[in-house]
């Protein structure tokens, strides 16, 4: 029982890795707030659970305002917070360029096949709308500002030595992906080890995880040939499944990981990036 009697809060609970998350959490004997923008997913999540001790709240973290009166209710409830899994993301906005990005790929690939000089770019940037490029940073990198601020706002009340996990990706290192997106777990990074320096006095730890390709729902938006591709880049020949990188965050918010702080934990099978 690694959390036993903490108070954790996470976001984009309701499915893949949140979810993943929060269940891990609330076995680690943790009680758990589970945010999702969609409130009957949120609740969903602990169908099987005993009633009252995990919640489900419906949130925009991209909105500061209904991240606030979220976490208010959260202190209310459960009388402060020691945990916050910032977990909530998305790799597609409006307009994005996506689509014109995987069919430049899939036809340069298939240029290469066919043993022609590839003409065909893998293209995003040209073909993204300011909407898209701003509602991913928006989420991804905004939402975990406006969690972090009030989820420390509480354990400041508190005097809590708490702690806060933030969710980036291998594509921060890498850079493979949606330009918003790599950019946005790139700036992820920076801000886990920004944050980890300011909140040491205070001894709120603050670190960040990088998953590698997991079977999570946000796959289903890129073409099979890209996951296959995906798949046979890494060592372990697979990709993670959720559980895997639930773990790594349990451990990161517990006191085992006491001595960990602006560190990033890479759970990706064994890929190497420079």
């Amino acid at each position: 029982m690694l959390l036993k009697d903490k108070r954790a809060v996470v976001t984009g609970a309701a499915q893949g890795i949140g979810r993943a998350i929060a269940q891990r959490l609330a076995a680690e004997g943790a009680r758990v707030a589970a945010l999702d923008i969609d409130e009957v997913a949120a609740k969903a999540v602990w169908a099987d659970s005993e009633p009252g001790r995990h919640l489900g709240f419906a949130c925009d973290i991209a909105n500061s305002k209904s991240v606030d009166a979220v976490f208010a209710k959260i202190g209310e409830a459960f009388g402060g917070v020691d945990v916050l899994v910032n977990n909530a993301g998305i790799g597609r906005g409006p307009d994005d360029g996506s689509d014109e990005m995987y069919a430049g790929i899939a036809e340069r690939s298939a240029q290469i096949a066919r043993g022609e000089i590839p003409t065909a770019h893998p293209d995003q940037m040209i073909h993204m709308s300011d909407e898209g490029w701003a509602r991913v940073l928006a989420v991804n990198l905004n939402g975990q500002f406006y969690c972090a601020r009030a989820a420390v706002r509480l354990m400041a009340a508190q005097n809590i030595a708490g702690s806060i996990v933030n969710i980036a990706s291998t594509s921060a290192a890498s850079g493979e992906g949606p330009l918003h997106y790599v950019t946005s777990k790139a700036a992820v990074v920076g801000f886990t080890r920004g944050l980890a320096r300011e909140l040491s006095s205070r001894r709120i730890r603050v670190n960040a995880v990088h998953p590698g390709p997991t079977n999570t729902p946000i796959m289903s938006n890129l073409p099979d040939d890209m996951i296959k591709a995906m798949e046979a880049a890494v060592p372990l020949g697979r990709m993670a499944q959720p559980e895997e990188v639930a773990a790594a965050v349990a451990f990161l918010a517990s006191e085992q990981a006491s001595y960990a702080t602006g560190s990033v934990l890479t759970v990706n099978g064994g890929s190497y990036y420079v």
